[in-house]
């Protein structure tokens, strides 16, 4: 099971100088992804319980477009094991001037992830 959302970072979203925004908000939308999915699959919110690995490969700024995808790659009883991507798809380029953008040719991955979530047995609506 898989999905994507899509959406720009905003002046509110950066965090550090330069309009730097910071990891903390990918993972985020990272959790988003996974409620999405979560109640797609078991009709419940259910609990991000873990990450097993996160990796920041490249800056995100305010003004920036991404697509988060996820996909749930394995699943036990209550938990849920997924699988993040965070790709840069349009950047802000201020060098050019303050609204200029560019549409990247080639997606640019930003940010990879590996996490859990738990939906309870007695939570879960559309086991099946």
């Amino acid at each position: 099971m898989k999905t994507k959302l899509k959406l720009r970072m905003s002046n509110h979203d950066a965090h550090y100088g330069g309009n730097l925004v910071d990891g903390a908000r990918i993972l985020g939308l990272f959790g988003d992804a996974a409620t999405e999915l979560l109640i797609r699959r078991d009709g419940d919110e259910g609990l991000f319980r873990a990450y097993e690995k996160v990796d920041f490969l490249a800056p995100v700024y305010a003004g920036d477009f991404l697509e988060i995808e996820a996909e749930i790659t394995k699943e036990g009883n209550t938990s849920r094991k997924m699988e993040f991507f965070c790709y840069k798809i349009i950047k802000t380029r201020t060098d050019i001037s303050a609204s200029a953008c560019e549409v990247l040719e080639e997606r640019l991955l930003t940010t990879y992830a590996i996490g859990t979530c738990i939906v309870p047995k007695e939570l879960q609506k559309n086991n099946g």
